[in-house]
């Protein structure tokens, strides 16, 4: 089955399209917003790499971590200041944008920015969040929360769409398996699929061990490459990874961002397996095994 495309960019920014038969894009950045000076390094340092691999791309990264474990984590640096610097790193780089929204009332200065508009994924189901985010008008990335089966995201992709919006990537990053673990059921992908829109995997917080050491997260970052090939040949339309040029003190996710100097063998591999796969589709036809039994 093939979802429909989307379309993320506004104005002066080469659009991505997402979903079809389009290419494999890429949605990635920095967990937070850490500075203006290191979000115009990191959107170089990617845009570097999707260019050589000719990966359409999306740049990442927020304003708000409101989901800390802790406290004294760090939080982010505001709506104001990340705004300013989204604004900054798109008129510069030419790359549409992405943050999260986790507050309501950010949507209009939000939507008069970002090209995408991301729901977290704990907040997968606040009404009130969703239809917000939707009135924005721009396309949402939305992603399935950790305790949410993939045949139930339905009823949020129908809040979106009741206000008009329809424009929407579905994403997978993992589920719960207990206490302080996450689990990637492939199913996700074809069983959401079935809504219409395109899907995205996170591979960087699949890995991740939620809370597992005490007041912050930990994670596998070994597994990263393959869990992103396995997703690959499931049908994703998307790859989203948070990324950094320096892990260990990044401000928000150090122990599951995946270090720069991983990117480019990462995704071509995730480029070369999407790239078969459809091909695969077009010699032998659509994934319609026992359908009809």
């Amino acid at each position: 089955m093939q979802s429909k495309v989307i379309t993320i960019g506004y104005g002066g920014v080469k659009p991505v399209k997402i979903g079809g038969t389009e290419p494999l894009a890429f949605i990635g950045g920095p967990c937070a917003i850490e500075s203006r000076e290191h979000s115009l390094i990191m959107v170089e340092l990617i845009g570097t790499v999707c260019e050589k691999l000719q990966i359409p791309w999306i740049y990442k990264s927020c304003y708000d971590k409101d989901c800390r474990s802790s406290p004294e984590s760090f939080h982010g640096i505001g709506l104001d200041e990340g705004v300013r610097i989204l604004e900054e790193v798109r008129n510069v780089s030419g790359v549409p944008v992405v943050s999260d929204f986790a507050h309501a009332d950010d949507g209009p200065v939000l939507g008069e920015v970002c090209d995408f508009i991301q729901i977290p994924a704990y907040l997968c189901r606040q009404t009130h969040l969703l239809r917000a985010a939707a009135r924005t008008k721009r396309p949402i990335h939305l992603k399935k929360g950790q305790f949410m089966s993939p045949w139930n995201m339905k009823n949020s992709v129908r809040k979106i769409e009741s206000e008009g919006n329809k424009q929407i990537l579905l994403t997978d990053r993992g589920t719960f398996f207990g206490y302080n673990m996450l689990v990637n059921d492939f199913k996700n992908f074809p069983i959401m699929l079935e809504t219409g829109y395109p899907v995205c995997f996170d591979a960087t917080h699949s890995i991740q061990m939620p809370t597992s050491m005490g007041d912050i997260s930990g994670g596998q970052r070994e597994f990263i490459p393959h869990l992103v090939r396995a997703a690959s040949a499931c049908g994703i339309n998307a790859l989203f990874m948070e990324v950094h040029n320096n892990p260990v003190n990044a401000m928000s996710d150090a122990n599951t961002v995946l270090d720069i100097k991983y990117l480019e063998r990462i995704l071509t591999q995730a480029k070369d397996i999407h790239q078969f796969r459809l091909e695969q589709i077009e010699k032998w036809g659509e994934d319609d095994v026992h359908l009809d039994d």
